[in-house]
């Protein structure tokens, strides 16, 4: 029997953006993913923008997901301990993929310590220097009042409009995305003023959708685990080392 001793990081799978065919096959290339580490996988966490949107209704969730959701269940049967982040495209995850699936749902950061390593995990949303409009949306969307008044829509009406608006993100316009330099990658600047004060020897984020991984001063790294669009990238922990892989599914 294999040793459930490796610790696995994605994020960015935007299940549900369009068109609908992409992400379909999508699904089915992350379930792979998902089986081949099934076997050694200890604890899993999805660093946010899972889903290209979630809302969940008093008794309705968005449709669709059901080979993915069964997967992860299939995992949480198993014993893996699921840890899922909220992005800005499913921020309103309440409670029930955490009774679903027994997860663990963190609406921001989360510090955690592995073999006396410290790692910083964050969606990277509305992190680092600018993108103000950004950060007041955010505050907005993340108030009890807007979560309450968006219930009020009938599940037709309010993913209607979020499907509708979807189809103008940066994924589904599939826009290029080039490595800005040290300075103007904002998630490096903001890792970098956080050891200003306070040592972290991994920092991973998910949101830029660029894979890269970048050593930082004191023997600190940062990893961005990119997206499952172009790159099937991820992050594998194992007891000693963390590093940034991509899935290959004719391995």
């Amino acid at each position: 029997m294999a040793i459930r001793d490796k610790i696995y990081f994605a994020s960015d799978f935007h299940l549900g953006s369009y068109p609908a065919t992409q992400s379909i096959d999508r699904e089915r290339r992350i379930i792979s993913w998902l089986e081949d580490i099934k076997a050694d996988a200890k604890e899993l966490y999805l660093v946010g923008d899972i889903f290209d949107f979630w809302f969940e209704y008093a008794t309705v969730v968005p449709k669709g997901y059901v080979r993915f959701l069964g997967k992860l269940a299939e995992l949480a049967d198993l014993g893996v301990k699921i840890t899922l982040f909220k992005g800005n495209h499913d921020m309103w995850m309440f409670g029930y993929l955490k009774d679903e699936l027994h997860a663990d749902i963190v609406s921001n950061e989360k510090i955690i310590e592995l073999n006396g390593k410290r790692f910083y995990i964050h969606h990277g949303d509305g992190l680092g220097p600018g993108d103000k409009k950004y950060k007041f949306l955010k505050r907005i969307f993340r108030s009890s009042i807007c979560q309450w008044l968006f219930a009020r829509l009938h599940p037709n009406l309010g993913i209607g409009i979020a499907t509708r608006w979807s189809k103008h993100s940066r994924i589904a316009n599939n826009n290029e995305e080039k490595f800005l330099g040290e300075e103007q990658e904002w998630l490096i600047v903001y890792a970098k003023e956080i050891l200003e004060n306070q040592h972290y020897d991994y920092f991973i984020f998910g949101h830029r959708h660029l894979p890269y991984e970048l050593e930082l001063k004191n023997k600190s790294k940062i990893i961005n685990l990119g997206e499952w669009i172009n790159y099937n990238t991820y992050a594998v922990w194992d007891g000693e080392n963390l590093s940034l892989k991509t899935w290959n599914s004719t391995k």
